[in-house]
């Protein structure tokens, strides 16, 4: 077997692969004698039938038969030899092949890239000197007391603190909000509705505007929409409000006593405070660790500089791409909306893609370095924990997982997750003083 490769890009390869005509015949030979004992003619026993009367009753299929075997074993035999990483599959073209002739093909393949790892240990990772104080579990607590708040209609001007309760009819642009976001119905006017005068509540800057307002005033609110509003159309513009407060309610926290703490599982004040703190510190453990693992993820991304298969990132992109249309569906934004937003949902999904794409071909070759890999019962433990999150029963999420050839990724999932829980813990972690 002869075989030539040409580079046609960074990761792309041209395989030249010829096979000699004694090779052929030998495939054809083969093929047809698997005919011959499967042949069930008119006049002849099953496997009985000659040979010239199977080879003229399935030379198509005989053929066929040759072509995909030799291809198969040729391609794989030449990738072997010539020691190509190949990511994806091959596309097959110029075939020459025929009883009697060499066989002739190329393959276009796109390989892994090639690079030397960078040192992914000790990597640098920031991280602010917290831990959890007594303000913090106060805080807490209250906002479980805010959860079970009562609202008590007072006769007096909104203060700090209070619910506004509302009408509102809202414009941008001298037009109604509808015109320019034809989904933000709710934006455009309301009956009845309920404003936290709490910092951040609503639109910023909207509540405050209310303060010292009695029950049956009108007042005229003028906004700034954020730049990362949650609504697009908006972003950046002004809006302007016609509210007329309906009612002012004070907010009644409830005591923090033991029947308080028995409504959240807890004996007394003194465990649920407990249970508090241990929840905050769990918290701030695993905000740091994302953190770490974050920051180490981007110091390894940064040292080194390599070509991605095209196939690989466009496969990838395409992932992304349902990952965030499917994440906006389920937030409740309209098709319509997604729609005119794709242009900008495609270039988020490559630039995602890219650095997906690099990760995994970085996280590979650490996981042969260390050879980290992932054993059956790791795999095991990780579909039970992936079919408690969707509430499935084991066995079906199983079925599900081996329908769509799911195991080999699981594999590569756990393995993904080793790998970096080894980066992120030879980090090493600088301590800063904490943010205000």
């Amino acid at each position: 077997m002869n075989i030539s490769v040409e580079n046609l890009a960074p990761c792309k390869k041209l395989v030249r692969v010829e096979l000699d005509v004694t090779a052929v015949n030998t495939a054809f030979d083969a093929v047809t004698k698997d005919y011959q004992k499967q042949a069930n003619l008119p006049g002849f026993r099953p496997g009985k039938a000659p040979r010239d009367m199977v080879v003229k009753k399935y030379d198509a299929e005989i053929k066929d038969e040759a072509k995909r075997k030799l291809i198969g074993d040729a391609y794989r035999k030449a990738i072997d030899e010539q020691k190509l990483s190949v990511v994806g599959y091959p596309d097959i073209e110029e075939v020459q092949f025929g009883r009697g002739q060499a066989l002739q093909f190329t393959a276009t393949v796109e390989t892994a890239p090639e690079f030397q790892l960078p040192e992914y240990k000790g990597l640098p990772a920031t991280v602010e000197a917290k831990s959890v104080t007594d303000a913090d579990v106060t805080k807490a607590l209250d906002l479980l007391r805010g959860q079970q708040a009562t609202f008590n209609t007072e006769a007096r001007a909104l203060a700090n603190g209070d619910v506004a309760v509302v009408n509102y009819t809202g414009t941008c642009e001298g037009k109604a909000i509808t015109e320019l976001a034809p989904t933000a119905k709710g934006l455009t006017e309301q009956k009845n509705f309920w404003i936290e005068t709490a910092e951040g509540s609503f639109i910023p800057g909207f509540a405050a505007q209310l303060i010292g307002a009695k029950a049956g005033d009108k007042r005229t609110v003028s906004v700034d929409f954020p730049a990362d509003f949650v609504t697009p159309q908006l972003q950046g513009k002004k809006g302007v409000y016609e509210v007329e407060l309906v009612e002012v309610k004070e907010k009644v926290l409830p005591e923090l006593n033991d029947e308080f703490a028995k409504k959240y599982g807890a004996e007394n004040v003194e465990k649920l405070t407990i249970g508090v703190r241990t929840d905050l510190e769990n918290e701030l453990k695993h905000s740091r660790a994302k953190s770490v693992r974050a920051q180490t993820i981007k110091a390894l991304m940064d040292k080194v500089t390599f070509d991605l298969p095209e196939t690989a990132v466009a496969n990838e992109t395409r992932n992304v791409v349902y990952d965030l249309v499917r994440q906006n569906t389920q937030r409740g934004m309209a098709r319509e909306l997604i729609e005119t937003q794709k242009d900008e949902i495609y270039s988020i999904a490559a630039t995602n893609a890219k650095e997906r794409v690099k990760l995994a071909f970085l996280v590979g070759k650490i996981a042969a370095q260390e050879k980290i890999q992932a054993t059956q019962e790791d795999v095991v433990k990780r579909a039970q924990q992936l079919a408690m999150m969707y509430q499935m029963p084991f066995d079906q999420f199983i079925k599900d997982l081996q329908k769509r050839d799911g195991v080999n990724e699981l594999y590569q999932q756990v393995m993904h997750e080793k790998v970096l829980a080894l980066i992120e813990s030879s980090a090493a972690i600088t301590e800063a003083a904490p943010t205000k």
